[in-house]
């Protein structure tokens, strides 16, 4: 059992000045309350529920409040309907963000406001009725619960958007449920400012709905289709079409995608600074388990709902090379079909190689940050990276030699980066001594190539 409810009132019925994280931090069974400022609220609920107690509670607390999130423990429930959270969001004429966590009894979104900027809601299951009014709403996430008897006509929903949110331009759905259509419909909605689009889960999402996409908006910095069933026909029609802002690119278990794909894909985006595609590149067609996606609007992690799927069948093993100017992120988590991988990406500075079991330590010759490679090296398919600012590698689940042979190179690359002075061979080729510096260029350049060759350590996370 939970406190009494007069204590939990008695606790958020004081005025703003008072509430602050050492007054309202009390038994681990009370939700916590972090005022960030008077107008901010942040609300962790502990074993105990949400409900139209506690936004009476809030609303009395902050009459200003801008900004509200509340995030529930596993054990909590959120029990707030939709008529509650309609009254709510009517009543704060003020509220410009709001992110409620665990939403599945809703039932139905009727929300307007002319100062909400940024909605999220999460666990949404069988909204009835979909109205969400918002002029100034430029950033909406909508996260399903994955239930096969969700009754949520998605197609409606996307449609509505072009019509009560027109200045849309970051744009999360997660929803196993989507489909074609509902992206055929998001794409007739006329949200032409639309510059990040996130569509999770949707296994029924084809090249025809990236066909769609890449007509309607014509500017995305971000595309994430994770857990569609696009190929490298439609991971073409997104290179061809945005080569001049997309930087983040997201396409994890996308089962129809080869190495081929993204290999064109890296030459034809110039400005990516971001890639993911693991557990795509996969080498066996049995169902896998389910795996939890993380990824968000921003790039940043938010964590999805779970996905089973079934992938078709893909050749043995696949071979990678990317190179890439401007790439500061690979993920490659999961790609068991890739046995040899070769990356010169110069900014690169995390690389994902969690999972990828067939990565053969056999024909790893080295882990190399420098001389690039011939075409007898590249014909042998050794894995190499050249990538001189990378500081994390993650090899978790990847095979002990190869987790050696990558930390052995990087410890010897870090002693390796230490300034060292120019030296000479003497005539007979027997020994070698320092240069000393007369002149002035001669240092300039000595310590230019110092400089260059010292680099900070490379971090591998096992």
């Amino acid at each position: 059992m939970g406190p009494p409810c007069g204590l939990l009132v008695a606790l958020l019925w004081q005025p703003p000045a008072l509430l602050t994280p050492s007054r309202c931090e009390t038994s681990p069974r009370i939700f916590i309350i972090f005022l960030i400022t008077q107008t901010m609220f942040s609300v962790k609920s502990k074993n105990i529920d949400v409900d139209a107690t506690m936004l009476a509670c809030l609303a009395f607390s902050c009459p200003n409040m801008q900004s509200l999130e509340i995030s529930m423990a596993d054990s909590a429930v959120n029990r707030m309907t939709g008529d509650e959270l309609t009254r709510f969001i009517s009543e704060k004429k003020s509220l410009t963000v709001l992110k409620v966590d665990r939403c599945s009894g809703l039932g139905f979104l009727n929300i307007n406001s002319t100062s909400l900027s940024t909605l999220w809601l999460s666990d949404l299951s069988s909204i009835t009725k979909y109205v969400i009014n918002c002029p100034n709403l430029s950033e909406l996430s909508l996260i399903f619960s994955q239930q096969d008897n969700d009754s949520t006509d998605l197609i409606s929903m996307m449609d509505s958007l072009g019509r009560t949110c027109l200045n849309l331009r970051k744009l999360h759905i997660s929803s196993i449920h989507l489909c074609n259509e509902a992206v055929f419909a998001l794409g007739s909605a006329n949200l032409r400012g639309l510059c990040m689009l996130s569509l999770l889960l949707g296994k029924k999402i084809t090249d025809a709905a990236v066909a769609s996409i890449v007509r309607s908006f014509t500017s995305l910095e971000l595309l994430d289709l994770s857990g569609s069933c696009i190929t490298d026909n439609g991971l073409g029609m997104i290179s061809k079409a945005f080569p001049d802002t997309l930087t983040r690119l997201l396409l994890a278990m996308c089962p129809n995608i080869t190495s081929c794909g993204v290999q064109v894909a890296a030459v034809q985006l110039p400005l990516l600074q971001l890639m993911d595609c693991g557990k795509s590149l996969c080498a066996n067609v049995q169902p896998e388990a389910p795996r939890s996606y993380f990824g968000d609007l921003n790039g940043g992690i938010r964590f999805c709902s779970k996905l089973q799927v079934t992938r078709k069948q893909q050749p043995t093993y696949q071979k990678l090379i990317i190179k890439h100017a401007n790439l500061k992120k690979l993920s490659l988590w999961g790609c068991s079909a890739i046995d040899a991988l070769y990356v010169n990406c110069p900014e690169l500075s995390d690389l994902n190689l969690n999972s990828c079991i067939n990565l053969n330590p056999g024909v790893t010759s080295s882990f190399l940050f420098g001389t690039e490679l011939d075409a007898s090296s590249v014909s042998k398919l050794i894995n190499v990276l050249q990538c001189p600012s990378l500081k994390d590698v993650h090899v978790t689940g990847c095979r002990d030699m190869l987790i050696g042979a990558i930390r052995n190179q990087v410890l010897n690359e870090f002693a390796a980066g230490e300034p060292r002075m120019p030296c000479k061979r003497l005539a007979d080729g027997s020994k070698r001594v320092q240069v000393p510096q007369f002149m002035p260029e001669q240092q300039f350049e000595d310590e230019k190539w110092c400089g260059e060759s010292r680099r900070s350590q490379c971090a591998v996370h096992i």
